[in-house]
C-alpha cells in the first residue's frame, strides 16, 4: 500500500516547488527502489499537461562500472545525466537506495576519475539552475537503508521524512511559505553584509561575502529544506574550522575533519578517520580545495543527525560549508566537479557575527538586531 504522504510529496514538489506547466519537459530520477515516487511524481506531473520522461538508475551497475571499467572507460561522460540537465524544463530526483555503504570500499582516486568526467555536466546545470532556465528539486525517498543510517525503524524514518518537510500539515505550501517570509528578513540583513565570523569549539573562521546574493531556501530547490545560503567571496575565506559532524561522501564518512584556511583555499586538512578521502576529495580539481557554500540550517524539526545531508545540513542551529562548486544564483565563480557538504554545531556557545555585529548566537538567530 502506497503512503498518502508520498501523493501529498509529489504534489508539492510539481505544483509549488517546481511549479510544473503545460508542455514542460519533466525528469524524474531515482534509483529502481523508489519506483513509487517516480510514478506519484509522474502521474502529477501529466495531470498538470507535462511530457514526462523517467530515469531509472541501478546502484549496481554503477559500482560494477567503478570496480571495473578500464580508465579511460571509466573518464567517460554519463550521456543520460548530459541529456537531462541539456533538454529538461523541470529536473525532480529522489535520493534513496538498497545500501548507503555500497561504495566504502572502491579506491577513492576511481570515484575521483568518475567525478571529473561529468563536470562540464555539473557546470551546465549549476549555470541553467542559476539563471532559471531549468528548474529542479531534490527530495528522499524513505529506504530501509536509509533508516538504518539514521538509527530508526522504517516507520520512524518515514515519519521523519514527510514531517521534515511539513506534509503532516493540512496545507504544506502554505507553511513553507511562512518558513519564506520569516527566512526573507535573516536574507536581507545578510545582503548588505560584507565580512562573517564564525566561531566555535575549534573555529575560527572570517568568510568574505561582499556582493554577494544570499539565498532563502524554502522547498524550493531541495525538499525538505531550511536554510540560508550564499557563496564565499573567491580568495576571501581565512583562519581554521572544525567540523562537528562526520563528512560522508558516497557512503563513506571523513571524522573529525578540521582545514585551515588562507585566502580562500585549504593549506592544511587533517581527519581522525577518512583523512586519505579527504586529501582526495581537497585534489579533485582546481575548484575543490575552496569554499563554494557558507549556509546557516533553519529547520528545527530536524534536530539529529542522520548521515544524510539532504537533512543534516538544514539542522537549526548548524552552519555548513562545502567545498567545491559554489552557486551560480549567488553570484559565486568558483567551478568543481565537487560539491561537499560538511556540518558544524552552533548550539553550545557557537556565535556568528557580520561586520562585527554578533547576529547569531548559540544557534538561534537574534531577532532584536533587526
Amino acid at each position: 500500500m502506497i503512503d498518502s504522504r508520498l501523493h501529498k510529496l509529489a504534489d508539492v514538489l510539481v505544483t509549488y516547488s517546481t511549479q510544473v506547466r503545460r508542455g514542460d519537459r519533466v525528469y524524474i530520477a531515482a534509483e529502481d527502489i523508489a519506483i513509487p515516487f517516480i510514478e506519484a511524481v509522474a502521474r502529477k506531473a501529466v495531470q498538470c499537461g507535462a511530457v514526462v520522461e523517467p530515469w531509472v538508475t541501478l546502484d549496481s551497475v554503477s559500482r560494477i562500472r567503478l570496480r571495473h571499467a578500464e580508465e579511460e572507460a571509466l573518464a567517460h561522460e554519463n550521456t543520460i545525466y548530459r541529456t537531462v540537465v541539456e533538454k529538461a524544463d523541470v529536473f525532480i530526483s529522489a535520493w534513496g537506495g538498497w545500501n548507503t555503504r555500497a561504495r566504502t570500499n572502491i579506491d577513492p582516486e576511481r570515484i575521483r576519475i568518475a567525478m571529473r568526467a561529468d563536470r562540464e555536466t555539473r557546470r551546465l546545470f549549476s549555470q541553467r539552475m542559476g539563471e532559471g532556465s531549468l528548474r529542479w528539486c531534490g527530495t528522499q525517498f524513505p529506504t530501509n537503508a536509509d533508516a538504518q543510517e539514521a538509527g530508526m525503524s522504517i516507520e520512524e524514518y518515514t515519519d521523519f521524512v514527510f514531517r521534515a518537510g511539513r506534509l503532516d500539515e493540512d496545507d504544506p505550501v502554505a507553511a513553507w511559505r511562512e518558513v519564506e517570509k520569516e527566512q526573507e528578513r535573516w536574507v536581507e540583513y545578510l545582503s548588505k553584509k560584507e565580512m562573517l565570523r564564525i566561531r566555535s569549539r575549534g573555529t575560527d573562521l572570517t568568510v568574505g561575502i561582499k556582493g554577494r546574493k544570499w539565498v532563502n531556501c524554502c522547498g524550493k530547490a531541495n525538499f525538505p529544506d531550511g536554510e540560508i545560503f550564499t557563496s564565499p567571496l573567491e580568495g576571501v575565506v581565512d583562519g581554521e574550522i572544525t567540523f562537528d559532524f562526520p563528512g560522508i561522501f558516497q557512503g563513506r564518512e571523513v571524522e573529525g575533519i578540521w582545514l585551515r584556511m588562507e585566502k580562500g583555499r585549504v593549506k592544511e586538512a587533517r581527519a581522525r578517520k577518512g583523512e586519505n578521502l579527504l586529501h582526495s576529495l581537497i585534489e579533485t580539481d582546481e575548484g575543490s580545495s575552496s569554499f563554494g557554500e557558507v549556509a546557516i540550517g533553519t529547520n528545527n524539526r530536524i534536530e539529529k543527525f542522520t548521515h544524510n545531508m539532504l537533512f543534516d545540513e538544514k539542522i537549526g542551529g548548524t552552519v555548513h560549508l562545502a567545498l567545491g562548486d559554489s552557486m551560480v544564483e549567488a553570484g559565486g565563480k568558483n567551478r568543481s566537479s565537487l560539491h561537499w557538504d560538511m556540518l558544524c554545531d552552533m548550539r553550545g556557545g557557537g556565535e556568528i557575527a557580520a561586520d562585527g555585529e554578533i547576529f547569531y548566537r548559540d544557534g538561534r538567530f537574534m531577532p532584536e538586531v533587526l
